[in-house]
């Protein structure tokens, strides 16, 4: 496979993970992607094939890295309507309906909101990954809302880097069955892989999972239900849902974390991720932007305040 070959000698004066300082030479490729080609046997350190992404590099190393083409992907774009909310020609900000899985999967080949962005932007191909090439971030199957794609490497990984720095503020819409144990707060409590049922999550001990954090705030308290705006501060597999529930308000709709029937008039659950804030490529304030909740969300909202 063809592809360019970089040199570098390292001149620094401490020791420093080669990954770390090929991204610094490298701006324009991810840490990720580097990290799997020196793990793929693609880096050279004094004259030595170096497979391990944090070897520490001395003053005077000399670094080949070899860069292959980004590789054919068997993905095939689709032609999907998409509800842009922004778009320039390193990204896009896409409103994703519910129903529209993010990256293709097990028993998602097709109709993903991949295949409906490489029809719209064929650029992005091999970006971020083969099978995921944009994504920067993800929205389960049945969540609404604001999405993120990157156009570039170098885009992916600025706004991954925001991601990864937690400054990147997000703002989800709920609504709740009951109501939370105080008007507003922060929910802090460990998310692993449900041990019993591998496709669910669930809240563990702290050594068993990775931390998670969401703060929340009452917006509409109604009957039976409450309407919050939930900010999640990390970026956990079914984060919201999951803390919502363990405070003994989760979220309407919601089959898995929540009640088997809805109360009220929704086939998913009522999470939309109604606002974004995050600083864009070569800007040096944050641009925020908004989502309307969607036509079924609003039905379900409008139900829930007539109880």
């Amino acid at each position: 496979m063809s592809g360019v070959t970089f040199d570098f000698v390292y001149s620094g004066t401490d020791k420093e993970r080669l990954d770390r300082y090929l991204v610094g030479q490298l701006p324009d490729q991810s840490r990720s992607r580097l990290q799997a080609l020196i793990k793929d046997g693609k880096a050279v350190v004094r004259g030595k094939v170096v497979t391990k992404p944090g070897y520490l590099l001395e003053p005077g190393d000399d670094i080949r890295i070899a860069i292959p083409e980004p590789e054919p992907t068997d993905l095939v774009p689709e032609k999907i309507p998409l509800d842009i909310v922004y778009e320039d020609e390193r990204l896009m900000v896409v409103n994703k309906p519910a129903g529209m899985v993010v990256h293709p999967a097990a028993g998602h080949d097709t109709g993903t909101l991949v295949h409906a962005a490489l029809a719209h932007a064929p650029e992005m191909e091999g970006i971020g990954g083969e099978r995921r090439p944009g994504i920067v971030h993800r929205l389960d199957k049945d969540t609404s809302g604001l999405i993120l794609l990157a156009k570039d490497d170098r885009t992916h990984r600025w706004l991954q880097d925001q991601f990864r720095q937690r400054t990147v503020k997000k703002v989800y819409l709920a609504l709740v069955d009951g109501a939370p144990p105080t008007p507003s707060g922060r929910i802090e409590a460990a998310i692993g892989r449900d041990t019993s049922q591998r496709k669910r999550m669930a809240i563990v001990p702290d050594k068993k999972g990775r931390d998670a954090v969401t703060e929340y705030l009452t917006l509409e308290s109604m009957a039976e239900h409450t309407l919050v705006e939930a900010h999640p501060l990390t970026g956990r597999t079914h984060q919201i849902r999951l803390h919502l529930a363990f405070v003994g308000c989760p979220i309407a709709g919601d089959k898995v974390y929540g009640r088997r029937k809805p109360s009220l008039p929704l086939k998913r659950h009522f999470l939309h991720a109604a606002r974004l804030t995050i600083t864009l490529p070569g800007e040096k304030e944050p641009r925020t932007f908004e989502a309307p909740l969607p036509p079924d969300l609003l039905h379900a909202l409008n139900a829930a305040r007539s109880r």
